[in-house]
Parts: structure tokens; C-alpha cells; sequence
């Protein structure tokens, strides 16, 4: 398919969106997409399951959601041993692709769908219909060349099936994902740099917290990393929100440290004014974290889930790039840290806002 005008003809173009429920990071920069949509006039349906629908579902409760089974992967408590789980889970990986292939098919006739947008699900391309593929990992780093080599010529065959390609990032050498969007060679489909994708706004707010704590990600490591936190601020004197990414948990985490303030989750407003009421962020290294900070123009300690090596690779370029202080899980030591970053000079990248809009009104105008 080409990225030329589509010729569907609606009244009002009905939008698929889609992200994939690996953490949260995929549902939250969908937000800004949605929105735009919904400012174009367009009637949006969102197909998700499990915390990413939840979290939607809090955004977007006047649209209609549409029950789509995840890829429900299990990750590793040792990081060793996640490259080896996620290889015996591969056969469960393309038999999911291949089952949400089949749902959008049926769905696309039951809900007259006029177009889809899949923020890095693999199966949700249609032979007939416009499907966009949204991912910052032109690259999937795996630590081997050859294992690199291979994940990536099975993403691009997914990708080149889709109609667009879009790529949450600047093109050219200022820019925040690095090798991971910016590759030696690109899918065979059109391939749009769509600037950062936050759903946040910079709001002038008085410090409110000394710190920060937004940790989200699939278990067992989101309580591993919960824990180690909690253990190593027990003493710590300044006041401290700990928001700990669980939109469909109500369960109340307690602590010792009567400075911790604990939200399970916080709407984007909350958790965009939450931030800019804090001194500093400790969080995961996740892209779509990594965008919003840089959007709010706010100093972060942060730490990549170990075994993601796409967080990993991220952490050391921005590490290297001094644009965010980076460190591993099993160095992290709280106090040190936090001496670190008082002598640590923070580079501020300034990136286009903005150039997804221009990019989906495009989209849109194409699709009447």
C-alpha cells in the first residue's frame, strides 16, 4: 500500500487505535494522538485489555472501547535469564499476531473501521484499509549482532505491511532515541519523523515534593524496582510522591517513611502538574517517560528495567549525552545518586512539539 490518498468515504472517519500493552509507556503517547483525532472530528474506538485500557478508559470514557487480548509476555526476575524467556515465548508472540490479525478483520466489518492506528502491534494491518504502525525501534537492540540483525528483518516485515510508518522522533542528528530510530535503512514503506509525542503541557507550578517516583512496567520487575526504592528512601526526609503505575489496582501501599505520599495512579493532568510541582524524577527509563521529561524540561535520575536492552541502550545515550543522569538497577544506590546529580550538568534538548498534528491532520484530510 502507498501512503497516497485512500478514497474512503465517511461522514465521519471511524479511528482504530491500538497500543501495545507492554508497560504503559505505548498507551500514554497514544493520548496525544487520540486527542488530535478527536479535535479532527473523528470518531475514535480504542482496542486494548488489561492496565493500558484501564489507564485509557480514565482519559476517554465518553469513546467506545473493543476488547483486544494483549501479548501478555512474563519477563524474568534476573535479567540473565529474560532473553531465553522471551525466545520460549516467541512461538505465543506470533500466534498472538496473527489472532489480533484475524480480530481486526472481523472488527473492521462489524464496526465499519475506516482506518487503524497500532502503536507497535504487529498484527493489525488490512489489506484494504490504511493501518499506521507506530514504534521509536527501527532498531530492537539485543546485545548481538547477528540476533539484531534477525529481530529486525522480522519487524520490518511486519512493518512493510502496514501503510505508514510513523517514528515518535526528530529526524537528523538532534534527536533522543539515537540508533533505535534512526537506522542504516528504513522499512520500504513511507516512514514519517513525527516529532515527540507527550501528553503533558508546561504549567508554572510552586515545589510542592523534593522527589518524584513514577515507575510503571510489566512484573516482576515493576515491585522488584518498587521495593529497592522503598527500602533505600526509608530515612529520606524530604517529602516525596511515589506514584506506582497500577491504573487497575486499588490496594494501598504503606510505608515506614511517613514523607511518602502514595498515588497507584494519576490522570495525565495529575500527573502533569504532579511533576512540575517536584524538585526531582526518579523513574524507568521508558521512551515515552524519557519524552514527556524532555517535554517539561525536568532533571531525572533514571534507572532501565534490567534486560530491556532498548532501555538499556537508551539509558547510556542519554547518560553519555548528559541529558539525563542513567544508572543500572544493581548500582543504584539512592544517596549516591542524589549527590551525583548535584555536580551533573544537564544538557536541555528542545524538540517539535508539535509536528504530530500536522502529520495526523494529513492522515485524516485523506481519509474523506
Amino acid at each position: 500500500m502507498s501512503g497516497g490518498n485512500f478514497n474512503i468515504l465517511s461522514p465521519k472517519s471511524r479511528v482504530l487505535v491500538a497500543p501495545l500493552e507492554w508497560g504503559l509507556g505505548h498507551a500514554t503517547r497514544c493520548i496525544p494522538i487520540i486527542n488530535e483525532l478527536i479535535a479532527l472530528d473523528c470518531e475514535v474506538l480504542i482496542g486494548a485489555e488489561g492496565a493500558a485500557r484501564v489507564l485509557l478508559e480514565k482519559e476517554f470514557s465518553q469513546l467506545t472501547f473493543l476488547q483486544l487480548k494483549g501479548y501478555r509476555i512474563q519477563y524474568s526476575r534476573k535479567r540473565f535469564w529474560l532473553p531465553l524467556k522471551i525466545l520460549l515465548q516467541f512461538p505465543k508472540i506470533i500466534s498472538s499476531i496473527y489472532s489480533e490479525h484475524r480480530w481486526l478483520k472481523k472488527t473492521i466489518k462489524e464496526h465499519a473501521i475506516d482506518a487503524v492506528i497500532s502503536d507497535n502491534r504487529f498484527g493489525l494491518y488490512h489489506a484494504t484499509v490504511p493501518c499506521i504502525y507506530i514504534t521509536h525501534q527501527l532498531t530492537i537492540k539485543t546485545g548481538n549482532h547477528f540476533t539484531q540483525w534477525l529481530a529486525q528483518k522480522i519487524h520490518y516485515r511486519f512493518i512493510n505491511k502496514y501503510t505508514e510508518c510513523w517514528v515518535p522522533d526528530m529526524p537528523g542528528e538532534t534527536n533522543l532515541a539515537g540508533l533505535l530510530s534512526h537506522p542504516t535503512h528504513l522499512p520500504k514503506i513511507p516512514v514519517h519523523y513525527i516529532g515527540s509525542l507527550s501528553r503533558f503541557k508546561k504549567l508554572t507550578a510552586d515545589n510542592k515534593y523534593k522527589l518524584a517516583i513514577i515507575i510503571s512496567g510489566p512484573e516482576p520487575q515493576r515491585t522488584i524496582f518498587e521495593d529497592l526504592l522503598l527500602k533505600q528512601l526509608s530515612s529520606y526526609e524530604g517529602r516525596i510522591l511515589f506514584v506506582r503505575g497500577l491504573p487497575d489496582n486499588s490496594s494501598i501501599r504503606r510505608s515506614n517513611n511517613l514523607n511518602i505520599e502514595f498515588q497507584n495512579h494519576l490522570s495525565a493532568a495529575e500527573l502533569n502538574k504532579a511533576i512540575q510541582e517536584s524538585g526531582m524524577i526518579i523513574s524507568r527509563c521508558g521512551y515515552t517517560t524519557v519524552m514527556d521529561l524532555v517535554k517539561l524540561q525536568k532533571n531525572a535520575i533514571l534507572i532501565p528495567t534490567p534486560g530491556q536492552t532498548e532501555q538499556e541502550y537508551l539509558a547510556m545515550a542519554l547518560m553519555k549525552n548528559k541529558i539525563f543522569y542513567c544508572v543500572k538497577q544493581d548500582d543504584f544506590r539512592f544517596n549516591e545518586a542524589l549527590a551525583d546529580v548535584k555536580s551533573f550538568s544537564f544538557n536541555k534538548i528542545a524538540m517539535n512539539q508539535d509536528q504530530y498534528k500536522d502529520v495526523v491532520k494529513g492522515f485524516v484530510a485523506r481519509l474523506v
